[in-house]
């Protein structure tokens, strides 16, 4: 299974309840680089509510962002929460589902400095 079939899948609990869609994935790089970049490994997906559209990466931080867009994204990605990996039960080319006690993480990257 490749990225595109997991994005804009559906995100169910572990009670078969819709919490919403997938709109984007994270990894991290990890070890030492080889050739452009380093190993990447899946985090999680983010999960938005109430839409199947991206953040267009304005969830990452808080600076340097024009105020009308955020605003905008803002409210249009109100309730969206990173699920990690280990919280995954099950996925297939049209669902995603969580295990019980799955965490809601918050999509915005700690730290993150505007570049």
């Amino acid at each position: 299974m490749i990225l595109s079939d997991v994005l804009r899948s559906r995100v169910l609990d572990d009670e078969g309840r819709s919490v919403g869609i997938v709109i984007d994935a994270r990894f991290v790089l990890e070890g030492v680089p080889h050739g452009p970049l380093a190993d990447a490994r899946l985090v999680g997906f983010i999960v938005s509510p109430h839409t199947g559209s991206s953040f267009l990466g304005y969830e990452r931080h808080d600076d340097g962002r024009p105020a009308l867009i955020a605003r905008v994204l803002r409210w249009h990605h109100r309730g969206s929460f990173l699920v990690h990996w280990e919280d995954i039960a099950r996925l297939d080319e049209t669902r995603v589902i969580l295990r019980p006690g799955y965490r809601r993480i918050s999509p915005a990257l700690l730290g993150a400095q505007r570049r």
